[in-house]
């Protein structure tokens, strides 16, 4: 496919060389000056019927894109409780955009046909029209709105969390170019932090203020652990540059940003061995572990290493081109039930126990 795209772009951009020189051609030899005609009526015709022809390629190609490349299951695969909202919301917009893109192409190219040059017609000026005016105004208006306010709705209930439903507070810590979590412990409160603080000797990797009785039993790991229908309050720092924390299943996404705390929050409904089992993943991962195979076999031809079969996980990524790694700046998230989570936790050193005396 990539090799079909490549020769199609230089047939493209050696027809587009080719036209210039005409052009070119045409006004050194001063054929465009004066009140000569350079496309008579056939001319005219065959670039008439050419943009039907592309009209016509646009929409076939457009569905065959639909049916062999359109991943649609990807807008059912919410894992968090606000995500089948954001996707109606996405769903909506995109058969706005759908609907005003096909009908728009087809009058541009339909009267690009009907309205084509010829011979003894003149086209009709209009200074103004009052009433067509207000029509692609007003339409456009009440559609945006609607999107707008419908935008609105989601993003409150989406930030919006609720203290009293006690959400596990959790930091997501962001550097070049790994993640850490640093849990809030029994007490569900972090200790102060600040860059500033980092002791590498000391192990305090996240300048955890040591002095703050709440960061006492915080607990900092590498991998997320996260228990079902649980509602989780993510305060994100970062220590070098502009990072963003991605979740793509659970439809989150927020900047952590140098100097100060962001903070974003979701609860997670679809534990990670349950999202493994759906149909659409399966496939999907079969799909996955097919390439892999085929490319594992020209690997082992050359003398390296085959691939691993994948295996399904969420993951935390980072949605910002934070350097040359940020491609492989990830963190494996796990939804489990709270059992396991509890079990879990309770295997973690807290940081008072982690710090080293050097």
């Amino acid at each position: 496919m990539t090799a079909l795209l490549s020769i199609l772009v230089l047939v493209f951009i050696l027809v587009a060389i080719w036209q210039m020189v005409k052009i070119f051609d045409l006004t050194q030899s001063g054929k465009l000056a004066g009140n000569n005609q350079v496309a008579n009526d056939t001319d005219n015709k065959i670039n008439g019927y050419l943009m039907l022809g592309f009209l016509i390629f646009i929409y076939v190609i457009t569905i065959i894109c639909f049916v062999k490349y359109g991943d649609l299951p990807l807008m059912s695969n919410s894992a968090s409780e606000h995500g089948p909202g954001l996707d109606n919301l996405m769903i909506i917009s995109m058969i706005v955009i759908f609907f005003v893109q096909t009908v728009t192409q087809y009058l541009l190219h339909y009267f690009a046909f009907k309205y084509r040059g010829e011979k003894g017609k003149k086209a009709v000026f209009f200074a103004d029209n009052n009433k067509l005016e207000a029509i692609w105004t007003i339409i456009p208006v009440i559609v945006l709105a609607g999107l707008i306010i419908q935008g609105l709705f989601t993003w409150n209930n989406i930030m919006n969390v609720n203290l009293e439903d006690d959400p596990i507070v959790i930091e997501l810590y962001a550097q070049q170019f790994i993640w850490k979590a640093r849990y809030s412990g029994a007490d569900n409160t972090l200790g102060k932090a600040n860059v500033r603080l980092i002791d590498i000797d000391r192990a305090n990797i996240l300048g955890i203020d040591e002095a703050d009785p709440n960061a006492k039993d915080d607990v900092i790991t590498s991998e997320l652990h996260l228990p079902v229908g649980r509602p989780v309050l993510f305060k994100m720092r970062s220590q070098d540059v502009l990072h963003s924390a991605y979740m793509p299943h659970f439809r989150a996404q927020m900047n952590c940003v140098p100097g100060m705390i962001t903070q974003f929050g979701f609860t997670p409904t679809i534990t990670t061995v349950d999202m493994r089992e759906t149909p659409e993943m399966i496939d999907k991962i079969q799909n996955i572990n097919k390439i892999r195979v085929e490319k594992s076999k020209a690997l082992v031809a050359k003398g390296e290493d085959a691939l691993e079969r994948y295996e399904f996980d969420y993951l935390l990524l980072c949605n910002k081109i934070c350097g040359k790694s940020h491609y492989n700046m990830q963190m494996k998230i796990i939804v489990e039930t709270q059992e396991e989570y509890d079990a879990w936790i309770k295997e973690q050193k807290l940081f008072k126990n982690s710090l080293t005396n050097n």
